[in-house]
């Protein structure tokens, strides 16, 4: 199994002419086949993290070739994020009710996964957490005829809730009966992604309200799914779940 390197310029569509953004261009860098890449991906230099619902499988990134399964109970992982070298996963019950919802810790040294915060019922099934700053931000996604409550919300350092946004109504009706699986911050824009659509949905923080404001649309070299940034670098990460890959792209001018 090896690492292969394609080209795929994949450019910005601007929606709002008003505000000064350039026209990126995604870039497909590095893409590598992973039966385990079903949720989401992980990577830093070395190695390569493929995120299933309940496993996480660790592969060398030079030659391909998987050295590692997870230990460690799980059933329904999602995105994945570093943060002070460990991997942090969304986890949830669903598609059980009442929701439940986890962030689950990963050494990647022993691949032993635990739990690090229970966030019990509340605001949905957690999709995506993220470290930014001195904050958490994370999204619990709701479905069907209910995925206009999928809600991003801010936790402080102490994981005390500071702020809750709804996604705009223009990013749900691009959803279909889907929400949002993935999510980063970069560049202080929150950039996220929906359950199987090649697109990026640029979002940013109301000055006003609790609806985020959608900046422009990115097609994307990734059909939905989890969504992370390298260790490291700003390159992004995602999955092709029905080609099982996980797949590296690049920012270009």
């Amino acid at each position: 199994m090896s690492i292969s390197k394609p080209r795929l310029l994949v450019t910005c569509v601007l929606l709002l002419g008003s505000l000064s953004l350039r026209a990126d261009t995604l870039v497909i860098s590095e893409t590598l086949p992973a039966p385990e890449a079903n949720q989401a991906a992980a990577v830093d230099d070395r190695f390569v993290y493929a995120i299933d619902s309940k496993i996480i499988a660790k592969y060398d990134r030079r030659t391909g070739q998987r050295l590692a399964l997870s230990t460690g109970e799980a059933s329904h992982l999602n995105s994945g994020a570093w943060w002070e070298g460990r991997l942090y996963c969304a986890h949830s019950n669903f598609p059980q009710k009442p929701e439940q919802s986890e962030v689950r810790v990963l050494d990647p040294e022993s691949m032993l996964l635990t739990v690090f915060k229970n966030l019990g019922e509340g605001h949905g099934s957690l999709t995506w957490v993220v470290r930014e700053g001195e904050s958490w931000w994370c999204t619990f996604a709701h479905y069907g005829a209910d995925n206009g409550l999928t809600t991003l919300v801010k936790y402080d350092a102490n994981w005390k809730e500071e702020a809750t946004w709804t996604y705009p109504p223009e990013v749900i009706a691009r959803l279909g009966k889907m929400s949002i699986s993935g999510g980063v911050w970069q560049n202080g824009a929150l950039l996220t992604l929906g359950h199987d659509a090649r697109e990026i949905y640029r979002l940013r923080l109301p000055v006003k309200g609790s609806v985020l404001e959608l900046v422009d649309i990115v097609p994307a070299p990734f059909p939905g799914q989890g969504l992370a940034i390298e260790r490291g670098t700003s390159r992004l990460v995602g999955i092709d779940r029905k080609a099982r890959k996980v797949i590296i792209a690049e920012w270009r001018p």
